[in-house]
C-alpha cells in the first residue's frame, strides 16, 4: 500500500513556511505522494450540494485560503526530491487546456517527472457561472481537455478536433519528463468510474461508505471489461470512508482488499498535536504493517 498525504494545501499550509515544512516532513516520513484540493472561487451563497459531506456544504467559509494547486506544488516540489506531487483534484473544465498542458509539463519537468494530474468535472455550478463556463456538458468538455493535453504532450505537430477544443499544426513545449503526465480521474459517480476506465491512468473516487466505494470500483472494472482494457493498468487511490486513525491496520487491509493501491491520509491526522508528533505517530503505524 502506498500512502498519500491528502488535502495538503488547506489551512494552515497555505503559508509558505508551513507548506514547505509539511512536504519535507511527509517525504522524510515515507509518504509516496502529496495531494492538493482546488476551488477558484468560493461563493458566499450557493445552492449546489457539496457531495462529500452530509451537510451539503464545504468545510470552512469564504475567507478560507485555497492556494492554486500547481503553484503550491511547484513551491513544495522545489523543497523535496522524491515525493510525488498530485492535484486532487483540478476542476478541469474550468481550465484552458492548452495553458494547463504547458503549466503541467513545466512543473513536471522542474520536479523531475513527479507530477500526477488529478482532474474532475466539478460540482459547484455557481463557480462555473462566475468563471463563465457552462455547467452543462462539463463531462464532455473534460474528455476533450484530457485528449487535447495528451496530444500536445505527445507531438510537436499536434492536432485535435473536439467539441470544445480545436487546433492543428501546433507545438507545446517543454514536454513532460516521461512523455506524458499521468492523469487521475476524480469523482464518486458512475460517469467518473467509466471515464477512469476510458481515459485514466488512475482513479480517485471519494464515496462516503465502503459499499459505495466497492460499487464504483466495480463500475470502473466493468467498463474496462466492456472496452477491452486491463483494469490493473489503472491505479486506484482513495481515502478511507471512516476514522482511519482509530483502526489503521484494519483500514489498510480493507482498502487493499477492495483494490486500492494508494491510501489517502488526511493532513489533520499527521499534524496533531503537532507536525513532529503527528508524523512520528504515522511512521510508527506504517512500520507496524511490516
Amino acid at each position: 500500500m502506498k500512502f498519500a498525504l491528502g488535502y495538503a494545501n488547506t489551512v494552515p499550509h497555505y503559508d509558505p513556511v508551513a507548506a514547505r515544512d509539511l512536504a519535507v516532513a511527509a517525504e522524510e516520513s515515507g509518504f509516496e505522494s502529496i495531494w492538493t484540493v482546488e476551488h477558484l472561487i468560493w461563493p458566499h451563497a450557493y445552492d449546489s450540494a457539496y457531495p462529500y459531506h452530509r451537510s451539503g456544504k464545504m468545510p470552512g467559509d469564504p475567507s478560507t485560503p485555497i492556494p492554486d494547486s500547481l503553484i503550491w506544488l511547484t513551491w513544495v516540489g522545489a523543497a523535496t526530491s522524491r515525493i510525488r506531487l498530485g492535484t486532487g483534484v483540478i476542476i478541469l473544465p474550468l481550465h484552458e487546456p492548452l495553458l494547463l498542458a504547458q503549466q503541467a509539463a513545466t512543473l513536471d519537468l522542474l520536479t523531475g517527472g513527479r507530477l500526477e494530474l488529478g482532474v474532475g468535472v466539478g460540482w459547484l455550478e455557481e463557480e462555473f457561472d462566475a468563471v463563465g463556463v457552462p455547467f452543462g456538458r462539463r463531462g464532455r468538455r473534460t474528455d476533450d481537455h484530457i485528449e487535447a493535453m495528451r496530444r500536445l504532450w505527445a507531438s510537436d505537430d499536434a492536432a485535435f478536433d473536439g467539441d470544445f477544443v480545436r487546433f492543428e499544426g501546433v507545438a507545446s513545449n517543454p514536454k513532460p519528463v516521461n512523455g506524458t503526465v499521468p492523469i487521475v480521474i476524480g469523482g464518486h459517480s458512475s460517469a467518473a468510474a467509466k471515464r477512469a476506465a476510458r481515459l485514466g491512468d488512475g482513479f480517485y473516487p471519494g464515496p462516503d461508505s465502503l459499499d459505495k466505494l466497492s460499487a464504483v470500483l466495480d463500475t470502473m472494472r466493468e467498463e474496462c471489461e466492456r472496452i477491452g482494457r486491463d483494469h490493473d493498468e489503472i491505479e486506484v487511490m482513495s481515502a478511507y470512508p471512516g476514522r482511519l486513525a482509530e483502526d489503521f491496520h484494519q483500514a489498510v487491509a480493507t482498502m487493499g482488499a477492495l483494490g486500492v493501491d494508494r491510501l489517502i491520509v488526511p493532513v489533520g491526522m499527521v499534524t496533531r498535536p503537532s507536525l513532529e508528533v503527528g508524523m512520528e505517530n504515522f511512521k510508527t503505524l506504517a512500520r507496524s504493517l511490516d
